[in-house]
């Protein structure tokens, strides 16, 4: 039997449903067995707030700032990022985590496997202290790897892209390290799902677009005139709003019904993202590196808003940049960049095809596949899928 511990940090929700989705893949082997932990869940309180305030409160309320600090210590030069940042920030949090290291000495997986940096920084110090014998493994989960995703006594780096590891190996990171996976997501949507079965099965039309907005990570009062402009519009179709986490963005759309042409559909909390982002011709959303992995690994185009500064936005010019995407920082251009869309389907098709290009439906299977192969696990009874391969097209 081979043990894993899977490590992140709820820090944002796309750490977590990296994690899961990881969890899911080691799972299908009945010779594995898995843990997953939030490391948080296991640091002092005092870490766990100061690092949730300082997230959230930058994020979202001083998001300037919060690209200062982003970028101001994303640093090319390897030794200096390693050791003046990383290493520094590790010797910081490490007595604030003891409970943590505990967990990871007590437990004595086969391999440890971080899809955040905290946990990962603060493997290192184990293993330079001669605590850690496993591998170690860290899953990147943004478009882009920022420098603090670099520590010592790594085994290997799963990217979400190409590009990713050409800047890691500028950088100066050894390429036999690095292993272009994708960002694992839900083996669901490795699945093939017909768009006019999932219209069916969440009854929706089959004969005009489906457009579907992801507000859960928007302001209420951005959303409301993207909903209004586009319901009075004289365009067929129908727009699903999703309000996910949002609590008042329901609230604040109260007031606003179908259009002439456009119907529209208002949502809560769902657990069918996966159908409805089949279903549509076109997604409006924020650029976490989870939902645009999980669109794009659908094919379907999108239309960015509001990616905030620092990992979002180099999400987004990935994503705009290979033309899978369009992104805006002005709400009031999202109605017409859509209408635009929905008119011109030749450019929708194209936007399909790249994004085909970008995504990666099997990047949770593929990652469970190198690691176990590293564990030189014997390979038939523990493989997940034989037909999975581990390269960067899949």
């Amino acid at each position: 039997m081979t043990n894993l511990l899977i490590l992140y940090a709820s820090l944002g929700a796309g750490h977590a449903s990296a994690a899961k989705a990881l969890y899911e893949a080691f799972s299908q082997s009945g010779n594995v067995n898995v843990q997953i932990e939030d490391a948080l869940a296991h640091a002092n309180p005092l870490l766990r707030e100061t690092l949730t305030a300082i997230y959230e409160g930058l994020s979202e309320k001083v998001p300037q700032g919060y690209r200062l600090l982003y970028e101001g210590i994303d640093i090319d030069d390897l030794e200096r990022s390693v050791n003046e940042i990383n290493l520094l920030l590790a010797k910081i949090e490490r007595p604030f985590l003891k409970d943590l290291e505990h967990l990871v000495y007590d437990t004595t997986p086969d391999a440890v496997i971080c899809v955040q940096q905290i946990p990962s920084r603060l493997l290192q110090l184990m293993d330079r202290k001669g605590k850690l014998n496993q591998p170690h493994y860290v899953v990147v989960t943004d478009m882009i790897a920022h420098s603090t995703w670099i520590n010592y006594g790594v085994d290997g780096y799963f990217l979400p892209s190409q590009l990713s590891a050409d800047i890691l190996i500028q950088r100066g990171v050894d390429p036999a390290l690095l292993h272009v996976t994708g960002i694992p997501i839900k083996l669901e949507i490795a699945q093939p799902k017909s768009p006019a079965a999932m219209r069916q099965q969440h009854d929706l039309p089959l004969d005009v677009p489906v457009v579907t907005l992801f507000g859960g990570g928007l302001q209420a009062k951005r959303v409301r005139p993207m909903v209004s402009k586009l319901v009075e519009s004289t365009q067929p179709g129908v727009l699903v709003v999703v309000a996910g986490r949002n609590e008042t963005l329901l609230d604040k759309l109260e007031d606003i019904t179908d259009g002439p042409q456009m119907k529209l559909r208002k949502l809560g909390m769902i657990d069918y993202v996966d159908d409805l982002v089949a279903a549509s011709d076109l997604v409006i959303t924020k650029a976490g590196g989870l939902i645009t992995s999980e669109v794009l690994a659908r094919q379907t185009p999108m239309v960015i808003i509001d990616p905030f500064p620092g990992q979002e936005e180099w999400n987004a010019d990935m994503v705009a940049a290979h033309g899978a995407g369009i992104q805006l920082r002005l709400a009031e251009m999202v109605p017409p960049t859509v209408l635009h869309l929905l008119e011109r389907p030749d450019q929708l098709a194209f936007m399909q095809q790249q994004a085909r290009k970008l995504g990666k439906p099997k990047a949770a299977i593929n990652i469970a596949n190198k690691i176990l192969m590293d564990l030189q696990s014997a390979p038939g009874d523990v493989r997940i899928d034989e037909s999975s391969t581990l390269s960067s097209g899949s």
